[in-house]
């Protein structure tokens, strides 16, 4: 299925109400992730405190949600506890991504690492995985616990191995792809899955659910690495280049070093070797000059397109819209960051 221009622009209008129906259920999960702070010990729940923080996005809650979705009404227990599930899991990556990325800033203030240390920074990851994973063993099926552990050593996978490749300047397409789907795509599917799952949906619809889930899953995981060379750190609200200063090769990196010379390329090996200063302002301007913006875009367009194909036979299920318009939240994300370009 092809979106037209027409379809985008009735959707967008959609999302304001999109997420003023899942006002109480996000309400609802926050409460709940307050209160899990109270099952730690007393030394360390202002930590886990500041770990939880509810001032993010909500991708993968609201996800689960219009994945099981029953009306605007209902707010389901197991769905609330899903989501926690899912963010407190995405909120221990975060956590252990900042350490490996030198980050300072996550969500416009200081990361857990930066905050607190990086040894006490890594055991407040742990201790958060560990929470999720408790979590996952109260509900009614065993079947979500043992996709959480799947999903979540998928994660870690993907995680070590992005951390093996750093500093590799040959990584390939294929190496890259594979890293993306673990380490950020899996959440996703699960996320879709299991919100279908739990809501009594058929396995076929769930499956699809939890590809359209994979899909949308790699094609924002591309936007992060986007905006990670393309994005203002006021806007996104962490710590910008820390791709090229970490020796990390994102697709915007992969595509600019096969146009390079070869003198150009040497540079950027050893630049993401760690063998000369990243000089992330000169990279910013190759990748400017090759067009290598246009191309990353183009690629999140056709994984989101791809996304909504999945869920296409089932549009009689009301999950089906509202997944559509939270693909489409992503797809005005990336022409408002192509404005960004534009206007700077």
């Amino acid at each position: 299925m092809k979106t037209s221009e027409r379809t985008r622009e009735s959707e967008s209008k959609l999302l304001p109400e999109l997420f003023h129906l899942l006002r109480p259920h996000l309400s609802a999960l926050d409460a709940f992730l307050d209160e899990q702070v109270q099952c730690f010990e007393s030394e360390i729940k202002d930590k886990v405190d500041y770990c939880i923080d509810t001032s993010g996005k909500r991708i993968r809650p609201s996800l689960i949600f219009f994945s099981g979705w029953q009306g605007e009404e209902i707010i389901d227990n197991d769905l609330v506890k899903l989501a926690a599930v899912v963010e407190i899991i995405h909120l221990a990556t975060l956590v252990h991504d900042d350490i490996m990325d030198m980050a300072d800033i996550r969500r416009k203030q200081d990361t857990v690492a930066k905050k607190f240390g990086n040894t006490t920074a890594v055991l407040l990851g742990d201790a958060l995985f560990s929470h999720a994973v408790f979590l996952s063993t109260q509900f009614p099926t065993p079947e979500v616990c043992q996709r959480v552990a799947i999903a979540m050593r998928n994660v870690c996978s993907g995680e070590i191995m992005q951390t093996m490749q750093r500093g590799d300047p040959d990584i390939s397409l294929e190496s890259y792809q594979r890293v993306i789907d673990l380490k950020t795509a899996e959440l996703f599917y699960v996320s879709c899955f299991l919100g279908a799952k739990l809501s009594g949906e058929d396995s076929k619809f769930c499956e699809a659910a939890g590809q359209f889930g994979r899909k949308l899953g790699i094609a924002y995981q591309i936007y992060d690495d986007l905006t990670d060379l393309f994005g203002s750190q006021e806007k996104i609200g962490k710590t910008l280049g820390t791709d090229i200063a970490t020796g990390k090769a994102t697709l915007p990196l992969i595509l600019m070093r096969e146009r390079l010379d070869e003198t150009e390329r040497r540079k950027l090996s050893s630049t993401l070797a760690g063998e000369i200063p990243a000089d992330i302002a000169y990279w910013l301007e190759n990748l400017a000059q090759m067009g290598i913006f246009e191309e990353v875009k183009n690629t999140i367009f056709k994984e989101i397109t791809q996304a909504r194909t999945v869920i296409e036979p089932y549009r009689e299920i009301p999950a089906v819209a509202f997944l559509e318009t939270m693909s489409e939240l992503l797809w005005n994300q990336v022409v408002a960051l192509k404005s960004d370009q534009t206007s700077n």
